[in-house]
């Protein structure tokens, strides 16, 4: 082959130069959200066996647990089906799928934080006019995501190796292998998309897909032979059957699915201009619509809002179906009446069960509100915010814009939710509304951490996903392991009334309504006094 060849077709190492410098580049900016996300996934995990030794302690009372889950299809849906009665069966029954999500979870915003929003900010461009190969910047990501991913692995093992040492190192190795064929298939949507934002909405919208495709394959078959489950790779890790007669060969299937959707990801990243995408963004009209910076950040994140809320609206009807079920479930276990008593009150196992889901699914609310406010942090550090201000528009207005899409949404989320809860339970719709909506200023506070740490100190505006992280291991977790009360105290959520069924306090609800207001008037108050980001 001619020199001339090699210089037209450069080689693989030459395409991967600079990808250990990009590879710790990356670690060092996600030094604060990689240990955070995996340390709760790990701890979510690592807290389930002592939990599963209170509630069903005997064989017995777990031989008859799995009796009552091969009839009831609503749980099944849920968590999945169980296929042994030992601790660590019946841990990567409870946690399975829901680790296997948080780790997909994680490895989709670490891709495409270090691919497609390096692009769109501008920063991708200067980097790759350095000595830096073609395919570093996507290798480096997709190596900060097998790290993030190998350590939760690493911590999963260990922590449950006395359940049984290969039980341990299958239910870890599947977990990161989960979380790794959904940082691919990130890694495939940002070669696709022109907007990280749009990369991030469509990879959570086929991770929804995927819980969805599980959900009904289990509720189908209690023994995870459905199609629809195999259509999942959610549904490859539970049919991975951890501490239940381990099938290694599925641990294949994930591994497999990385490698394609990683050699697909390759191809297109080949095959496209810097900055450009495969699917570009339509032009827009000739003459502006846009009638002000409210309605900029309406549409920039109004295809967030649509797809939390439909979303929550599905969340709220299937745990709404699920309530008489769980009951029905529960109502022979002491220890699990006293775990969802802790969780959603005293007033009946039905009503503590829909007060729980209410709680959980606030939670879950506090993550979407400061997602939206830290959009104002990715608007000025991207330098989209600077044109804007520039002109008429005041601080104060333009971050109002982002702030009402932000605690609006949020308090439409929760309406959502509890009229899925009330359609699905179909009973006392106005009860189960109430319940939803008390979770409003709880979640609202977390928005104000978030709009405080953005206005005072933009450099920490990331710490809040530590705060949104930590209330929502202290609500997970916290009832479970019967922690203290002054440790649930610490979250919002654990001043709140328990409803429904419980008696509704106003005070709590008041102070905590007052508190984001004093949260979020400091933070704009900071925002007006000091320099912007360039």
């Amino acid at each position: 082959m001619s020199a001339a060849s090699f210089a037209v077709r450069p080689t693989s190492a030459r395409r991967l130069a600079g990808t250990g410098i990009l590879l710790r580049f990356a670690l060092r900016r996600d030094r604060v959200m990689i240990p955070l996300w995996v340390g709760v996934n790990a701890l979510m995990v690592l807290s389930m066996p002592n939990t599963l030794k209170g509630l069903y302690g005997t064989p017995a009372e777990r031989a008859d647990l799995i009796g009552q889950m091969a009839g009831n299809s609503s749980l099944r849906a849920m968590v999945g089906p169980v296929f042994g009665d030992s601790l660590g069966a019946l841990t990567a029954w409870r946690v399975g799928v829901y680790a296997g999500a948080l780790a997909a979870v994680v490895g989709l915003l670490v891709v495409v934080r270090h691919t497609r929003d390096e692009e769109e900010s501008g920063r991708q461009e200067m980097v790759a006019s350095g000595m830096v190969g073609r395919r570093a910047s996507l290798t480096a990501a997709l190596l900060a995501a097998a790290v993030a991913n190998g350590a939760l692995a690493l911590l999963v093992t260990a922590g449950l190796a006395g359940q049984g040492a290969a039980g341990a190192l299958a239910f870890g190795l599947g977990i990161a292998g989960v979380g790794m064929v959904f940082a691919t298939t990130a890694a495939i949507v940002a070669q696709l998309t022109e907007s990280a934002r749009l990369a991030r909405g469509l990879t959570a919208a086929v991770l929804g897909a995927a819980f969805v495709l599980r959900a009904a394959g289990d509720s189908a078959t209690d023994d995870g032979s459905s199609l629809l489950t195999w259509a999942s790779p959610l549904g490859w890790l539970t049919n991975l059957r951890a501490f239940a007669g381990e099938r290694w060969w599925v641990l294949g299937l994930l591994a497999g699915a990385a490698l394609v959707q990683g050699a697909v990801a390759y191809a297109l990243a080949d095959r496209r201009d810097l900055g450009m995408s495969f699917l570009p963004s339509r032009p827009g009209p000739a003459a502006g619509r846009l009638g002000g910076a409210r309605a900029l950040a309406w549409r920039l994140q109004r295809g967030s809002v649509l797809g939390w809320s439909i979303g929550f609206l599905l969340a709220g009807l299937v745990y709404g179906g699920m309530a008489d079920g769980a009951a029905d479930l529960l109502g022979d276990n002491e220890g699990a009446r006293e775990i969802f008593e802790r969780m959603g009150g005293e007033s009946g196992l039905t009503d503590a069960f829909l007060a729980a889901m209410a709680g959980m699914l606030g939670l879950v609310a506090a993550l979407y509100v400061v997602a939206s406010v830290l959009r104002l942090h990715g608007e000025e550090t991207s330098g989209r915010a600077e044109p804007v201000l520039a002109g008429s528009v005041g601080r104060l207005r333009w971050a109002a814009g982002h702030l009402v899409v932000a605690f609006g949404g949020s308090a439409l989320l929760m309406l959502l939710a509890g009229a899925g809860l009330a359609l699905g339970h179909g009973e006392r719709t106005g009860a189960i509304l109430g319940a939803c909506l008390v979770q409003i200023p709880a979640v609202w506070v977390i928005g104000g951490v978030a709009v405080l740490l953005y206005g005072l100190a933009p450099g920490a505006a990331m710490g809040a996903w530590g705060v949104a992280g930590a209330v929502l291991l202290i609500g997970w977790v916290g009832p479970a392991l019967d922690v203290p009360r002054a440790v649930l105290d610490l979250s919002p959520f654990g001043h709140l009334p328990k409803l429904p069924g419980g008696e509704m306090t106003w005070p709590p609800v008041l102070v905590l309504t007052a508190l984001a207001v004093a949260l979020v008037a400091a933070g704009l108050a900071g925002l007006r006094r000091r320099d912007l980001s360039t």
